[in-house]
């Protein structure tokens, strides 16, 4: 038996049965969309099956799931030869055939090459032990919760793919996980360098989960409830997580061979805009004299807006007008987007920005952001419109007395109205690469992104921001997600060889 190369749900796992205490209009089964989203974009053919008696209204439903989620649908009874039927809309190209039923259509007649998946069988020993379906030759398996069958598909194929298969873990947010996810990123079948996407579900035991696979991918900034920059503890106590990310790190720990990507501890000075500002004061160690320099902007960390001293503070800093005030907390709550361009130090008494807040040097930069995206060690950029100069913005705001400019920069970032400039995109894409580099090394991050503008006058390119795990939705796919798989198998491999080998 090779891997899965289809996946047939029957309207009897789909939809509820009289014991499930379900009436009135016709509803999918719980866990049915859960299962639907993941096979979406894995990769595999999927399609439904149903048997030709069904009510009006559940035929309508299974019709309308059947558009929403791109499957045909094949109307079976016990009689029909189901390989027949399937193989004049699926091509072979080997491997096995999962048809998913209820216990009381499992007496469908399946050919050679079918995989029978029993659902919610309880005399039944639920099980999806892969390498116990091959050795036995076992035509039927059996499962508690149509939930499990992603665990069941991610082992059969990496069964079928040996010991070069990669399992790798992911959780992060539902529309996150969508947005990767319709892009081809999170195939259940292999890709083309041996890895095999599992979605991990905290709705199962997690620990036997993490067994499965050989490395965990987050987005731990998704499930942050509280950061509390007051405490005087490391930063890792600051941040107060999801119950359902405390519980997956517990069970990390317990898995000593499971490679995080990436190690929480490494993310958190991506939380806090003053550490990374500290940090990246070091990126000036990759410039070569007489060259343009790459360098992080002057900044100055603020407790209060009414210090009395508050404007000799920001010249001594370096900072001049404008400027603008971010919050310290750089993502994972509600206000960490909310900014303001500040023109002159009154300003500051009623400015709507959390605190403590970082204020930071406005460079004129032609309007122009460079987004860089390191992959592993491949790195890419997009150009887009960006904030206008200095003089421009003051302009534009005098009629209104330059109030401060408050905006929510994942929003309403007040972008220039004239398009890019051919000659404003000159960046010293080697120096920039040395600091993506430095970077790297630095934060021991594996895909992360940072935004660079260049100087007028100076040029001077200056990392604005930087962020862990981005969309790269600029880049192209057919370009981005396989440097992404290479990015990933490259740091599970590299964390394989540094495991201490088991002597006899």
């Amino acid at each position: 038996m090779g891997g899965v190369r289809g996946i047939l749900l029957d309207s009897s796992v789909l939809l509820p049965s009289a014991g499930d205490g379900v009436s009135g209009d016709a509803v999918l089964r719980s866990g049915a969309d859960f299962l639907l989203r993941k096979l979406l974009y894995s990769k595999i053919p999927t399609g439904i099956s149903h048997e030709q008696d069904l009510s009006n209204p559940k035929e309508c439903l299974l019709q309308e799931t059947a558009k929403t989620y791109t499957c045909p649908i094949f109307y079976l009874s016990l009689q029909d030869d189901i390989s027949s039927e399937v193989s004049r809309v699926w091509e072979d190209n080997g491997g096995c055939f999962i048809h998913v039923v209820s216990s009381f259509r499992e007496d469908l007649y399946h050919g050679s090459g079918w995989l029978k998946v029993i659902v919610g069988s309880a005399e039944k020993r639920p099980s999806n032990d892969a390498e116990y379906v091959v050795a036995t030759g076992m035509s039927s398996i059996f499962i508690h919760k149509l939930e499990e069958l992603p665990l069941l598909i991610c082992n059969l194929n990496k069964k079928a793919m040996g010991k070069e298969a990669l399992t790798v873990g992911y959780v992060m947010k539902p529309s996150r996980e969508e947005d990767f996810a319709k892009r081809g990123a999170f195939p259940l079948c292999p890709t083309q360098n041996g890895l095999i996407f599992l979605p991990l579900n905290y709705g199962l035991p997690m620990s036997s989960q993490l067994k499965l696979v050989d490395a965990v991918l987050h987005k731990a900034t998704d499930e942050i409830l509280a950061i509390d920059m007051d405490s005087p503890s490391e930063f890792s106590d600051k941040v107060t997580f999801t119950t359902n990310l405390q519980e997956l790190q517990r069970n990390i720990k317990l898995q000593l061979d499971c490679c995080v990507i990436d190690p929480f501890n490494n993310i958190f000075p991506i939380l806090d805009r003053l550490k990374i500002q500290q940090i990246l004061i070091g990126v000036e160690t990759v410039n070569i004299q007489g060259r343009r320099k790459i360098r992080a902007p002057h900044f100055l960390k603020v407790d209060s807006f009414d210090e009395p001293n508050l404007d000799q503070r920001l010249a001594e800093a370096n900072l001049s007008w404008p400027n603008i005030v971010k919050p310290q907390v750089a993502c994972g709550v509600s206000d960490a987007h909310s900014m303001a361009i500040v023109f002159k130090v009154d300003h500051y008494k009623d400015l709507n920005v959390p605190l403590p807040a970082v204020v930071q040097e406005y460079v004129d930069h032609s309007a122009v952001l460079y987004k860089f995206y390191a992959l592993g060690g491949k790195i890419f950029y997009a150009i887009k419109k960006s904030i206008p100069n200095a003089d421009t913005l003051m302009n534009l705001f005098a009629e209104k007395g330059l109030k401060p400019l408050h905006f929510d920069s994942l929003k309403s970032l007040p972008v220039a109205k004239e398009g890019l400039s051919a000659n404003s995109c000159q960046v010293d894409l080697e120096l920039v690469n040395g600091a993506a580099d430095w970077l790297r090394r630095t934060l021991d991050l594996t895909i992360f992104g940072f935004d660079v503008v260049v100087q007028e006058g100076t040029g001077d390119h200056v990392i604005v921001d930087v962020n862990y795990l981005p969309s790269f939705k600029e880049v192209p796919d057919d370009v981005a997600i396989p440097a992404f798989w290479d990015a990933l198998k490259e740091k599970i491999v590299s964390g394989k060889s540094k495991q201490p080998t088991e002597t006899s």
